[in-house]
């Protein structure tokens, strides 16, 4: 059961500017913490209240219910500023925006409006369970409705989630569905010992005899191999770019704390000739390499943002091929943001020095983090099919990893 459904701060203003002021606060007070909240590595229950408070998690949600009516470039950019002050708190964002954004391109509007007011009115976070790679779920007829059991190895947010997406086999079809986590026979497990993302939330959880309900389905189950409305499979390419915005926003917040770290700590090199270190030549090189390169993938991830929001807009009538499109876009993006980002968080001890890497600074954690998540799914495969996109026009053959 969700351990984050506390009383908020309701009635806020939701203001664009409002909101990115206080993503920049929220970020600050992280970075602040960051080195304590890594070495904890504990469920971030706190920072999520903090996210519902701020108004952070209904940001993208229509102004008529209460949201903030941000689109997806802003929204990204929002991930990005978390993720320079944390980087897991960055990908909580993202994944909540993707995974309470989902209902209104999958289930029917009724529910889908539904399911968004109750989103808004609540604050509620949203999380998933749906890792292809391990099926694990396994649904059954029971009186007016069916059981849930069964066990996902990673489910990020299994603690803070409110709300979940997941897919179980049912006979010999699939089903999706939306179910709130408070209901019994759920469990989330506290067995998330990576060395990077640690405040992901991000082990296992267990479903034992788990209610669930017509309802609660997205559509009606098919088979694994049907091919589904194009409208919903865009979670692919936005969750990609959730992606590309933490990893740059962690290496954002490397370079942040190594400038920094030079301005106030790092002694000249002996034969620099200079009397201070950010007056040091090879030093001021590397920071405007680091920042030039760090500027121009933020600047790529927008671009990929504004053309898979366009895609978006275009609703039902969306086609797959704009959708392998925009998917392309966002691929590219990823490949990019990908090289930068652990290229950054590896070089800025370059520009610190051997005493930066003394455990009680944990400088190392930007890398950790972004080394961590970019084996979610091999890079070098997202780079093959922006190639096949380019050379040959075919699109990225839709699954949840494209």
């Amino acid at each position: 059961m969700s351990q984050s459904n506390v009383v908020f701060a309701a009635n806020r203003s939701t203001t664009r500017e409002d909101l990115f002021t206080r993503a920049e606060e929220i970020s600050a007070d992280l970075s602040a913490r960051a080195g304590e909240l890594d070495r904890d590595g504990r469920p971030p229950i706190g920072e999520i209240v903090k996210l519902k408070n701020a108004g952070l998690l209904n940001a993208l949600h229509d102004i008529k219910i209460g949201g903030g009516g941000l689109d997806w470039v802003d929204g990204l950019r929002l991930v990005r500023i978390l993720a320079r002050g944390e980087s897991s708190i960055g990908q909580l964002l993202g994944y909540h925006y993707v995974n309470s954004q989902y209902i209104n391109w999958a289930f029917d509007e009724p529910r889908a409006q539904a399911l968004s007011s109750e989103t808004v009115a609540k604050s509620l976070y949203w999380g998933a369970a749906v890792n292809p790679r391990d099926p694990g779920l396994v649904l059954t007829r029971r009186g007016n409705g069916y059981v849930l059991n069964g066990r996902k190895s990673f489910s990020t947010a299994a603690h803070v989630s409110d709300y979940i997406n997941a897919n179980a086999a049912l006979d010999d079809k699939i089903a999706g569905f939306a179910v709130p986590t408070s209901r019994p026979g759920y469990k989330a497990n506290d067995d998330w010992d990576n060395f990077g993302q640690r405040l992901s939330d991000s082990g296992s959880v267990e479903f034992h005899d788990f209610p669930v309900y017509e309802d609660d389905f997205v559509a009606a189950p098919a088979p694994a191999d049907e091919a589904p409305p194009v409208l919903s499979t865009f979670n692919t390419p936005l969750i990609q770019l959730v992606f590309v915005n933490f990893y740059l926003g962690t290496a954002e917040g490397a370079l942040n704390a190594a400038v920094d770290y030079v301005r106030t700590t790092t002694r000249p090199w002996v034969t620099s000739n200079a009397a201070r270190a950010a007056d040091d030549p090879y030093i001021l090189e590397r920071v405007g390499e680091l920042t030039a390169a760090v500027k121009a993938s933020a600047a790529l991830a927008d671009v990929a943002a504004a053309v898979v929001q366009e895609g978006l807009a275009k609703g039902h009538a969306v086609t797959a091929r704009e959708r392998g499109e925009a998917a392309a876009e966002a691929y590219a993006a990823k490949v990019h943001a990908t090289h930068v980002s652990l290229d950054v968080t590896s070089r800025v001890f370059e520009l610190m020095g051997a005493r930066a890497t003394a455990e009680k600074y944990r400088f190392d954690r930007f890398w950790r983090n972004v080394r961590t998540h970019t084996l979610h799914d091999p890079v070098f495969y997202k780079a093959k099919e922006v190639g096949e996109f380019v050379l040959n026009g075919r699109i990225p053959e839709v699954s949840l990893y494209s």
